[in-house]
This record gives structure tokens, C-alpha cells and sequence, in this order.
């Protein structure tokens, strides 16, 4: 049991409740103990793609955190939360309600590398205390900017994908408001790591001239694992009782797809294992999964024709 269950984690569950569910999984399947953890964390009101890492993967863990994600997400036009999401206290209104040509004008504003600032109900640290923590307690939360890359993003037409999320907290607004004016509108944006949907979304209101905030968040990719790939927490009730949970695990090379494989003989995967450094390898410079037949045996690094171990599995 190394490798990823990728959850496709429901509305109002933690990351760290995922966590512990496939932990739950593996006790009640009788598999044993095994390391356990997410590769990217999920805020409660959003849903979608949550890999989990077990066993030799969780070695690889960091690397999620590093991954391009997709997300689709709906704004909500007219009010503005302090956290801005629905969980959150209106802090600021406007009446105006943006059409969707003057959506479709000022997005690609927001595509390419852009400085954001992140929500002060986020995980960062200040002065060596959680963001949320301190906004919780009523203190003026006060975050850099960060630079991120938004690799694309585009406004949905017709039927809004996720949309039955969106209804499930709120289906009170309509989508189109008076004038032509929307309501709420669903965007889908790929982005680099340390982006904020939520301040994403504050921003591109902003630019409208009104201000929102986000009502419905779903991420269909993480690195390379998607929804197609992910389970719900039903199905892996079902397989732990089954003891079939080795049928919903992807392999651990399946966080590393991105990258070539590097195919070892006996001896260079003996060197690598006892962190030697291999020499004249014929390999591009690079990451690679090295492998000895199937079985993994690292993550290196290849330079000038020597690889070093990055991160090495004990399999």
C-alpha cells in the first residue's frame, strides 16, 4: 500500500479529515499501518481532487504542493466577506452587476504572472501565528503580495459546471440581474502554486467596479491527478470493508508522471539506495523516476551526466 487514494472530497470536510479517513480505511480493511498525508489542502467549503499520499508516497507529498491546480469557481456579485467566501461577514456592498462582455474584457488582466494578496483568513504565517488565527481574534490581518501565475482562465457560458455546488449553499440569487447585469459567474482558472481563488475572485470584482465574493469552489486537477482518478468518501467505506482499497490505489510513480523514467541496472539502483552519487549516466539534465525493472527506487536529479538521489523509496 504505497501510493495515492485521490479523494473526491465532499463540501464541509477538512483536509486533515480526509487524512484521517483513508487512515480509518486502512485500519478497518486490516492493512496496517502506513504513513499518511494530503498533497494540498482544500479549504472546508470547497470540493473536488484531495490526493492522498500513503506509505513511500507520502515522500512525495511536498512535490504536490508544488503542482499546477484547476479549479472551477463561482462570484457572487454585490457583497464582499471577510473571508471571502460564504462562511465569512459582509464587509462591503455595491449595486453594480458586471455583463458578461465586461467580464469576458477585464479577464485577461488577471492571466499571466500577477501579484496578489492573500486572504487574512488563510494559513500563512504572521509573526510565527496562523493568518486565520489572528483575523479570528479580531486583529488587522496585514499580508504581502505574492507573485503567482494564472495560466489561463475563462468565464463559463450555459450550464455552469459545479453549479449544483453552488445551489447547495445558496440558490436564493438568480444568475442575471437587472439590466443585463450578472449575478454570479463561473470561471475556471489554472494556476501555479500559492494562488488564492478567493483573492483572485475579490480582485477580478474589483476590477469590475463592484466587489463578490466565492460561492462554490471545486478543484478538478492537482498535479497530475484528476477528477476522473478521484473516489468519494462512500466508495472508500465500501472498499475498506471489501478489503479492496488496493483497487482504488494508484502506484506511486502516478504523482511523478510528469517526469521521465530512468531505468537502473542492480548495481547503480545498489549505489543509489546507499546515496552514491551515479557517474556517466546518459540521461538529460533534470529530475527522473528511477527505476530497477518496476520498482521504484528514487527520485534523482541528473546533471552533466551524474545523478544524485533526491528523494529515495524504501521498496
Amino acid at each position: 500500500m504505497h501510493g495515492w487514494i485521490i479523494l473526491d472530497k465532499p463540501l464541509g470536510l477538512g483536509s486533515t479529515q480526509g487524512v484521517s479517513a483513508v487512515k480509518r480505511a486502512l485500519r478497518e480493511g486490516g492493512y496496517g499501518k502506513y504513513k499518511v498525508g494530503h498533497g494540498g489542502t482544500l479549504d472546508p467549503l470547497a470540493t473536488g481532487v484531495l490526493p492522498i499520499a500513503i506509505g513511500e508516497a507520502t515522500k512525495l507529498a511536498g512535490r504536490m504542493l508544488d503542482g499546477d491546480k484547476v479549479y472551477d469557481f463561482t462570484v457572487r456579485f454585490g457583497v464582499e466577506t471577510d473571508t471571502l467566501d460564504l462562511e465569512g461577514k459582509p464587509i462591503a456592498e455595491s449595486d453594480a452587476r458586471p455583463t458578461p462582455a465586461e467580464i469576458d474584457a477585464v479577464l485577461p488582466r488577471f492571466a499571466g504572472p500577477i501579484e496578489q494578496v492573500p486572504p487574512a483568513y488563510s494559513a500563512i504565517k504572521v509573526d510565527g501565528e496562523r493568518a486565520y488565527d489572528l483575523a479570528r481574534a479580531g486583529e488587522a490581518v496585514e499580508l504581502k503580495g505574492r507573485s503567482v501565475t494564472v495560466h489561463s482562465l475563462f468565464r463559463h457560458s450555459g450550464l455552469e459546471p459545479g453549479s449544483r455546488y453552488s445551489s447547495a449553499l445558496d440558490s436564493a440569487t438568480p444568475a442575471q440581474g437587472r439590466g443585463g447585469g450578472l449575478e454570479e459567474v463561473t470561471l475556471t482558472a489554472h494556476v501555479s502554486k500559492g494562488t488564492y481563488i478567493r483573492s483572485l475572485a475579490r480582485d477580478i470584482a474589483r476590477a469590475l467596479g463592484t466587489v463578490g465574493h466565492v460561492t462554490m469552489l471545486r478543484r478538478t486537477k492537482a498535479g497530475p491527478f484528476t477528477l476522473d482518478s478521484a473516489i468519494s468518501l462512500d466508495k472508500l467505506a465500501d472498499a475498506a470493508k471489501a478489503r479492496t482499497l488496493e483497487d482504488c490505489l494508484l502506484p506511486l510513480r502516478a504523482g511523478l508522471d510528469d517526469i521521465p523514467a530512468l531505468s537502473l541496472t542492480p548495481d547503480q539502483a545498489g549505489l543509489l539506495r546507499q546515496g552514491r552519487v551515479l557517474i556517466g549516466i546518459a540521461a538529460d539534465d533534470g529530475q527522473h523516476f528511477a527505476l530497477l525493472g518496476d520498482t521504484p527506487v528514487a527520485l534523482v536529479e541528473a546533471d552533466a551526466g551524474e545523478v544524485r538521489v533526491v528523494r529515495g523509496f524504501n521498496l
